[in-house]
């Protein structure tokens, strides 16, 4: 009686869930088995499968004739700037969301939503007209603040939700024994909604660092994140795969790392902030 029910397992769930990891996998293994095949070997022969023809030769002139670990402090400072501007911003305006009851508060609440609805490609032009009227294009500022604009609206969602379930008595009897309402929130109601903020930080920061639109039109020159300097490696008249996939490999890095670091960090917070609000 358990063969047929074990060998109906394997055909509906394992065996269609491998394919998908490997369809999955696949492309990332491509790109990581080019960036370590050398350039003449990578034109003569194509992709070396075999671990003995590998070398890191790619890696060795992405990092000595390019400058991508500038870039990729570029990135860093940009990603790092928008999690603090995102979450100084978004906490702030969910406990008022959560804890007021004022006019138009879901009329704002469903604009937050609405932006999300539209393509970021609509916001470039007005954002590049205002950066450069304030003498803010290209800069590290005009980017944390580009990516911003994305990061806020879902983050006051989801924070919402957040502190939403946290009881309003708890802040009631914070105030009573003396505390201000900004102490309350700092000391009351951020610890317990560290989980949330946590996850919320994680996930501007990967937004952030892999967006590519607002680098590539509001900066691109004096400020290059990792995902518009890969772009550059593609050259006018030919390709070199090898650097290009090094690059790739390296960009992807920070936040594939960071990810599966936090990973069910990252789930268990985006779930349980939506199934409250």
């Amino acid at each position: 009686m358990k063969k047929p029910g074990t060998l109906r397992r394997i055909l509906t769930t394992d065996v269609p869930v491998a394919l998908l990891v490997i369809f999955a996998m696949a492309p990332f293994a491509w790109m990581i088995m080019t960036s370590l095949t050398p350039t003449a070997a990578l034109n003569a022969n194509g992709v070396s499968l075999s671990p003995a023809a590998w070398s890191g030769d790619n890696y060795v002139r992405l990092f000595e004739q390019t400058s991508f670990l500038k870039n990729m402090m570029d990135s860093l400072i940009i990603a790092g700037g928008t999690v603090v501007v995102g979450l100084i911003v978004s906490v702030t305006a969910a406990y008022a969301f959560s804890r007021f009851r004022f006019p138009g508060r879901k009329l704002l609440m469903l604009q937050f939503l609405l932006i999300n609805m539209f393509p970021i490609v609509l916001l470039i032009l007005p954002l590049f007209v205002l950066m450069r009227k304030f003498g803010i294009l290209d800069t590290h500022l005009g980017l944390i603040l580009a990516n911003a604009t994305v990061a806020i609206p879902f983050a006051v969602w989801m924070l919402t939700s957040y502190i939403g379930a946290i009881p309003k008595s708890l802040d009631e009897a914070a105030m009573t024994d003396g505390a201000s309402r900004l102490t309350a929130l700092r000391k009351v109601v951020l610890p317990l909604t560290m989980p949330g903020i946590v996850s919320t930080g994680i996930y501007i920061f990967i937004t952030a660092w892999n967006e590519y639109l607002y680098a590539l039109t509001l900066g691109g020159r004096n400020v290059r994140p990792v995902t518009v300097a890969i772009q550059t490696l593609i050259g006018e008249y030919q390709i070199e795969w090898g650097l290009l996939a090094a690059g790739a490999v390296v960009g992807a890095m920070p936040a594939a790392i960071l990810f599966l670091l936090v990973q069910r960090r990252l789930i268990g917070g985006l779930t349980q902030g939506a199934v409250k609000g």
